[in-house]
């Protein structure tokens, strides 16, 4: 439709003219009608929906404050420390904005956490949801690699020898491993090249990434819409005469509405830890990071930030002794998988694999493998909407085995999560293996048990049984 030919904007009122000028030269009211208005989305939401647009208003909170702290911040390894004291100490309310932006980062994580398991009880990756569920997996590693990089700018201890440890895990990869830490440190060690790397993608390259990644997911879900704890989707059943969904309601004013409330109580929640615990007993702001960066002296005990620590009890527990169950759980999935297809083709190809996997298991260092677990164990998201056979999105319908098997990780997650904030003692080298197995066990079994798992039937309609 030409610019001249749009509808003017109805309803009389002080801008009317202003928004009718506009909106023939730009589409504000077809956008609000197509994403707000007029988008349907199903009228069964409950409380695990209110970490989406939560985890979009943290963003915001980010991107506003962030902006105010490198308004003083200095990205210089002799003064980077001093800048920040100088934010919390003699910037008018720079305590506050540090402690909003800090406190942020993990009330960032929480909401995108929640989200996610949100979206795995109602099996929000299913189809037609797969590219959704890529974007909002790409938004989760963007923010990891946000964090990771915003972690040494305030070039504490803790922040320091954090991205040491880290930045040293690509050292073990083969080949490429040594001159690939070199080109993300852009030194032999951390230092001033590195921290002046990290302040550019932590401000400009990552934030640009992790936009354009929300838009995308979020074009993505306006298209296909949204999922329901039923499982239902509204667009099969709709009015004949409007076209509109039956078992739908407008996005405006119904779930902004109920938005803003789930904004009101987040906002209380995120202003007392603020205000009064900011540091978390240590775990939002460790107590190593109040004190300037030392290369020649070690902290006793170095963790990543608690969102990391699963991921890095995870690089923990792949020991030697590990390597064997690793050969074992190799070797068990080959012949399940063997078993399971029927193509003589597949079946050589898993037989190769698994033969290769098994030579590497005992050729390289336990270390490579440590990384390539806690990789793949971000990266096995990904893979949700194929690796889930049952006849069922909604876990309401789904059955014991199912049930169970989100119980046990849940668990493994929390624990492996708990382990990587402390030292490491042979019990607890232990249990983090065993939470490593069941982490992922629950992926790579998941064809089969969602498969034989004892489903009802989804109702055809929300509410109807």
């Amino acid at each position: 439709m030409a610019a001249a030919d749009k509808p003017p904007v109805t309803g009389a009122g002080p801008f009317n003219d202003l928004l009718t000028w506009i909106d023939q030269r730009f589409p504000l009211m077809e956008t609000w009608r197509k994403h707000l208005s007029e988008y349907y989305a199903p009228k069964n939401f409950n409380f695990w929906y209110y970490f989406g647009s939560l985890a979009l208003f943290v963003l915001v909170i980010q991107i506003v404050t962030g902006i105010f702290l490198t308004m003083n911040y200095k990205p210089d390894a002799a003064q980077a420390f001093a800048s920040v004291e100088y934010i919390m100490r003699e910037v008018p309310w720079g305590w506050w904005i540090r402690y909003m932006h800090s406190t942020g980062a993990s009330f960032f994580f929480i909401c995108v956490y929640l989200h996610m398991f949100r979206a795995l009880l109602y099996g929000s990756y299913r189809k037609p949801r797969e590219l959704l569920w890529i974007f909002g997996m790409l938004v989760f590693v963007c923010l990891m690699a946000e964090a990771f990089f915003g972690y040494l700018l305030p070039w504490g201890q803790m922040s320091y020898w954090g991205a040491q440890v880290i930045v040293n895990l690509f050292d073990a990869i083969p080949v490429i491993g040594p001159k690939l830490a070199i080109w993300i440190r852009g030194d032999y060690v951390v230092s001033d090249a590195t921290l002046n790397r990290f302040f550019a993608y932590h401000v400009i390259a990552v934030p640009l990434a992790l936009l354009a990644l929300v838009v995308a997911h979020l074009l993505a879900l306006h298209e296909v819409g949204s999922n329901n704890p039923d499982g239902v989707e509204i667009k099969k059943v709709k009015d004949p005469k409007t076209g509109r969904p039956l078992d739908g309601i407008p996005f405006h004013p119904y779930y902004t509405v109920k938005d803003t409330f789930g904004v009101v109580v987040f906002l209380v929640v995120f202003s007392i830890v603020v205000f009064f615990a900011p540091e978390a007993g240590g775990y939002f702001l460790e107590h190593n990071n109040f004190i300037p960066a030392d290369p020649l002296k070690t902290p006793l005990h170095i963790a990543p930030v608690w969102y990391f620590t699963p991921y890095y009890s995870i690089l923990r527990a792949t020991t030697e002794n590990f390597m064997w169950v690793l050969a074992a759980g190799v070797v068990a999935m080959a012949g399940l998988i063997i078993w399971s297809v029927k193509s003589t083709a597949a079946r050589i190809c898993v037989a190769a694999l698994a033969a290769v996997l098994l030579a590497g298991f005992f050729t390289l260092d336990p270390k490579v493998w440590g990384v390539v677990l806690m990789g793949t164990s971000v990266m096995i998201f990904f893979f949700l909407p194929w690796l889930d056979q049952s006849p069922v999105k909604s876990i309401r319908y789904k059955g014991p085995i199912t049930k169970t098997a989100i119980a046990l990780f849940v668990i493994a997650f929390f624990v492996l999560g708990y382990l990587g904030t402390q030292t490491v003692t042979e019990e607890r080298t232990l249990a983090a293996q065993i939470g490593t197995a069941v982490y992922f066990l629950f992926f790579f079994l998941m064809p089969w048990y969602s498969k034989m798992d004892k489903c009802r039937p989804e109702p055809a309609r929300i509410g109807s049984k």
